[in-house]
């Protein structure tokens, strides 16, 4: 069992703990100055996602399918990025597939416990028909979503 205590996306903000007892100013300052965070966050791994944009993009020209998985937030977001590829990239409707924990309702209401079933995500790849061309990139905040 994975200990949650240990996760820092499971943690509290030390920054943000107290803003439901702030001005709105201050709030929204407080959030602000936290999203400031994110480009340093992900300039730390260029390296990483420019290897991970080569490889798609291998083999999405070999005739490959892109499907992003994920649950919640992560989840709506893959589902949402795949939706926009064929009006803003002119991709075909199955080169990029968002698949979200709970199905399409999970999009609009939550499902509970979806995200925990590692059976359900291997069931919902395997409805694809996953071949060796197509690429798997999940969404996780936390690294360890069994459905993901």
């Amino acid at each position: 069992m994975v200990n949650l205590d240990k996760i820092s996306t499971e943690q509290r903000n030390a920054a943000s703990e107290h803003i439901d007892k702030v001005s709105t100013l201050d709030m929204v300052t407080i959030i602000n100055n936290e999203d400031k965070k994110v480009p340093e966050a992900v300039s730390a791994i260029l390296p990483a996602i420019a290897q991970a944009v080569d490889l798609i993009g291998e083999h999405l020209n070999k005739g490959g399918r892109l499907f992003y998985v994920g649950s919640g937030t992560s989840g709506r977001l893959g589902v949402l990025d795949a939706a926009e590829c064929p009006p803003t990239y002119s991709t075909a409707p199955e080169m990029v597939q968002g698949l979200i924990a709970g199905g399409e309702q999970a999009m609009f209401i939550a499902q509970e416990g979806a995200e925990d079933s590692e059976q359900l995500g291997r069931e919902d790849l395997q409805g694809r028909k996953l071949t060796g061309k197509d690429v798997v990139v999940g969404l996780t905040a936390s690294g360890r979503t069994p459905y993901v």
